[in-house]
């Protein structure tokens, strides 16, 4: 059986939701919307949903041209049961990036590391691929289930996106897919949704990671102020500096501070350094080039300056340690 075969098999409903990680990125939603259409070639109806909100004008906006229906959690809190079955895209049950909402995880899929051994039904998670809609576009194909435009767009941009248009963490299963879905895409939408990318508030958060930059050795710590959408962006946009090869850029929310993490050295491996940094104040993970993370903190400006100092700190011992057992 193919891999969407064994999916299949295992819901039982027919209606399931399909769940992103919070403030979804065109990946989590072309890899939503991809298992949407696959579930309705099936005669299965489903429920694309998320916690926080779209906060990118491109993300937004490919939601809106693909017209996209994404309902928030927040919505459906007196809807959903213990009963109903969930799918997780681009996401894993106990990551800090993803709420647990009512019903069961039965599926995942999801590019990243493995982080716990959750008892799915059916899981496809496979970190040594660049992007999770690969995966979704894969199945397709597979099957021989028919992908229109608007699906070939929306996976092409999922991947172009979450691999930096083939610059990071790309397998060779990311470039079959791409150009096996060439000549259905719409490349005018998705030039265009690439070079306008950007609004004005974004360009305040460049500012102030670029003033508040520090770089000890190759190791950049910078922070974007309050609620930046684009630290990821900012992130790979110091990792370009020659000075910098693993770079650290941070944002405070309401409820912590929010980090985006990028290495260029193989021995300097992304999710594992900040998993071990964050250890006991936070949590985080990812891939060995691009990872995120997470610190709860709900205290007085004086408690974040002192938090980032810490946090600074662990990784720059962290690091250390990991240069040391190089040697």
């Amino acid at each position: 059986m193919t891999k969407l075969q064994e999916l299949l098999k295992q819901i039982n409903r027919k209606h399931v939701y399909i769940q992103t990680h919070n403030f979804p990125d065109p990946d989590a939603i072309a890899s939503a919307l991809g298992i949407q259409e696959l579930l309705k070639h099936n005669g299965i109806s489903s429920t694309i949903c998320y916690k926080g909100k779209i906060d990118r004008y491109s993300t937004d906006k490919l939601r809106e041209l693909m017209e996209i229906e994404l309902l928030n959690v927040e919505d459906l809190s007196t809807i959903l049961t213990d009963e109903d079955e969930v799918i997780l895209v681009d996401a894993q049950k106990g990551n800090s990036n993803i709420v647990d909402i009512t019903g069961d995880e039965i599926i995942c899929i999801d590019h990243h590391p493995e982080n716990e051994k959750f008892p799915y039904r059916f899981k496809d998670i496979r970190p040594e691929v660049g992007a999770c809609a690969t995966i979704v576009a894969q199945y397709f194909f597979e099957n021989n289930i028919p992908m229109d435009r608007r699906i070939a767009t929306t996976l092409t941009y999922g991947v172009r996106i979450d691999t930096n248009n083939l610059s990071r963490g790309v397998s060779k299963l990311d470039i079959e897919m791409l150009y096996r879905m060439f000549d259905e895409c719409d490349y005018e939408i998705i030039h265009m949704l690439e070079n306008s990318n950007l609004c004005f508030d974004d360009l305040m958060a460049y500012s102030s990671a670029i003033s508040s930059i520090e770089v000890y050795d190759d190791i950049s710590f910078c922070n974007t102020g309050k609620d930046c959408p684009v630290i990821a962006n900012i992130s790979d946009f110091m990792l370009a500096l020659k000075e910098v090869s693993f770079s650290v850029v941070y944002s405070r929310k309401s409820d912590g501070i929010k980090l985006s993490v990028r290495s260029e050295k193989s021995m300097l491996d992304a999710g594992k350094i900040v998993a071990e940094a964050l250890k006991g104040i936070g949590n985080g993970g990812g891939h060995a080039s691009m990872a995120g993370g997470f610190v709860p903190c709900t205290g007085s400006d004086m408690d974040v300056k002192l938090l980032e100092a810490q946090m600074k700190e662990r990784f720059l011992n962290v690091i250390a340690d990991v240069k040391k057992r190089a040697l």
